[in-house]
């Protein structure tokens, strides 16, 4: 198992068939701004990305991964954030794309942040589940993470599971797509704040949120060899392919329960306006 090490605004990477330990290289080097790089800002050890009535920002990485497992220290917007949304997500390429999604839907001033996460496969998601937090994420930095395992993909929260979406037979599985890994913040008081009732006061803007440390550890992936390679030959060469990664641990399951217990606020399992006939993977219990 690869030792990941922890630097500031570093992006930390062991590829597949290449490493026993962390290579660590700087931001720029794996990370480019996607959108209004203007609107990017270093400060010394932090990142931050701002919105304004102009324009929001985003970043992502320059390169693709399979499996492997992807977190971001984030501390959200401060004071009155309605309208605006911060998401942290991993996603591939074209219409038939898969993408896991942290979304962070902004509030007004001493409502409670609300954290979206949605998975798309194939190009279809309509999976959201909100949840709020057991914490002020505007008050100090918190990890985010999503563990990609050939298994099962797991949202966690300062290494706590919010979300686990498990290989099942009969529901589809994100397996073949190299993803790249994001972040972003703009405007969306159509939908984001009460279901869009709350609109965004642009005298409170900018709005800033801060990173200070993005991490990735994953199967690199450029062609379509590398692809065969991360599904293939390598497998059970990595730490997020031995068996102790396939499924949570008795103590993560007991995290899990306890957070949707007291902190899950929508779930599409459980809509039966939007869906009639539960998907699949709601039957089994198992988002």
């Amino acid at each position: 198992m690869a030792t990941l090490k922890k630097l500031s605004l570093s992006i930390l990477v062991c590829l597949t068939l290449a490493c026993n330990a962390s290579s660590s290289t700087s931001f720029d080097e794996l990370f480019q701004s996607s959108w209004a790089s203007d609107h990017l800002i270093h400060e010394g050890d932090l990142l931050k990305l701002k919105l304004d009535n102009f324009s929001g920002a985003g970043f992502a990485s320059k390169r693709k991964y399979m499996y492997g497992k992807t977190t971001a220290q984030i501390k959200l917007v401060e004071g009155d954030s309605a309208g605006t949304v911060t998401a942290f997500y991993m996603s591939s390429d074209g219409a038939s794309h898969h993408e896991f999604d942290f979304e962070f839907l902004g509030n007004t001033t001493g409502e409670p942040y609300l954290v979206q996460t949605n998975i798309y496969i194939d190009g279809i998601g309509n999976r959201e589940q909100r949840m709020d937090l057991w914490f002020d994420p505007t008050a100090d930095f918190h990890s985010y993470s999503i563990l990609y395992h050939p298994r099962q993909v797991v949202f966690a929260v300062d290494e706590t599971p919010i979300r686990v979406y498990r290989e099942q037979n009969g529901v589809a599985f994100p397996r073949d797509q190299a993803m790249g890994v994001y972040s972003s913040i703009w405007n969306a008081d159509d939908w984001a704040t009460q279901g869009g009732r709350v609109k965004t006061d642009w005298s409170h803007a900018p709005f800033v949120t801060t990173y200070r440390e993005v991490e990735i550890e994953g199967c690199e992936c450029a062609t379509s060899e590398d692809l065969k390679r991360c599904n293939g030959s390598t497998a059970g060469n990595n730490w997020w392919d031995q068996p102790m990664m396939a499924e949570l641990s008795v103590h993560q399951s007991h995290q899990l329960i306890w957070v949707r217990a007291n902190h899950l606020v929508y779930d599409y399992c459980a809509d039966p306006g939007r869906f009639p006939v539960l998907p699949p993977e709601c039957e089994r219990g198992r988002v």
